[in-house]
């Protein structure tokens, strides 16, 4: 059994905060879960959970914004988890991640793989493991773990958004159809909530595509385009939107803007990413990809 988090309900009241501000998945609200993770640990020295949510901050700058963040730092932070609590499947799952950074795979998949078997049901593991099937193009692995994240999280919109593309790459219509359903009602939710959070509507976009509401689709795709712009990833999905639209000039557009300010995981997403079929033909594409490799 994995130990008690914590006694300290303040320092709890923290790192939930962190994990909210983290699933947010922008630079500026990994910097803020950061610091919520930090004051968990002020408030418990020996809070295991928030040193794997700080590496997973730091694991994320590091992917996704191109920071210069020491990669010994974010191990360190993950020693630090699991020296104080070696059965907790959130350690593991952040273990897993920065290794997968250093490209040391085998030992990033055992480390998932002992999340998963300590806790089926950790969100965070399962949250973690299953884009690196996809920056790998093995999309059945991150299948079964997004799939997973989407059942564990009955609220969660990105998994049921991820499985679109998933399903698509593996011909199972029916199954894609419903994931695109079923993530517009809950992005659609979310954006009411957290209207100044760009990922609901970003990533709504691919789905309001699959469902056929193009027109709907183009709206949400500019008005991000127009609101978000300087962030990467919303760069990236708005792209991603662009080409599925027909949009091929603006989508190549963002896409070389973008690459100069992102980081490993966003350039393996390029290579691999079904969305951009559309492209692969396109001589600024092909020039796009060997600057890549």
């Amino acid at each position: 059994m994995s130990k008690a988090p914590t006694d300290n309900v303040e320092a709890y009241t923290y790192y939930l905060r962190g994990r909210q501000f983290l699933h947010r998945h922008s630079k500026s609200y990994y910097h803020l879960a950061r610091r919520m993770f930090a004051k968990a640990i002020e408030l418990d020295p020996r809070y295991a959970r928030a040193y794997a949510g700080i590496a997973d901050c730091d694991s994320f700058l590091l992917l996704h914004y191109h920071v210069d963040v020491p990669i010994d730092r974010i191990l360190a932070n993950t020693d630090k988890a699991l020296a104080l609590d070696n059965r907790l499947a959130e350690a593991h799952a952040s273990r897993g991640l920065a290794l997968s950074i250093e490209k040391r795979f085998e030992e990033s998949v055992t480390e998932f793989e002992q999340a998963t078997a300590l806790d089926r049901n950790s969100f965070e593991a399962h949250y973690l493991y299953a884009p690196r099937g996809f920056c790998s193009g093995q999309f059945r692995t991150g299948r079964h773990d997004v799939r997973a994240r989407a059942e564990i999280s009955p609220d969660d919109y990105q998994s049921l958004i991820l499985l679109i593309q998933t399903y698509r790459s593996l011909g199972r219509d029916e199954e894609k159809a419903s994931a695109a359903r079923r993530g517009v009602e809950r992005a659609e939710r979310e954006l009411i909530l957290h209207p100044e959070d760009p990922r609901p509507a970003y990533l709504g976009i691919a789905a309001l595509i699959e469902m056929g509401e193009n027109d709907r689709a183009r709206e949400v795709d500019r008005a991000s385009a127009g609101y978000w712009l300087r962030d990467p990833l919303t760069q990236y999905n708005v792209a991603c939107g662009y080409t599925k639209l027909g949009e091929t000039e603006q989508a190549l557009d963002l896409l070389e803007r973008m690459l100069p300010n992102v980081g490993e995981e966003i350039r393996m997403w390029i290579k691999h990413d079904s969305d951009f079929e559309a492209l692969h033909g396109h001589p600024r594409f092909q020039r796009l990809l060997k600057s890549i490799t």
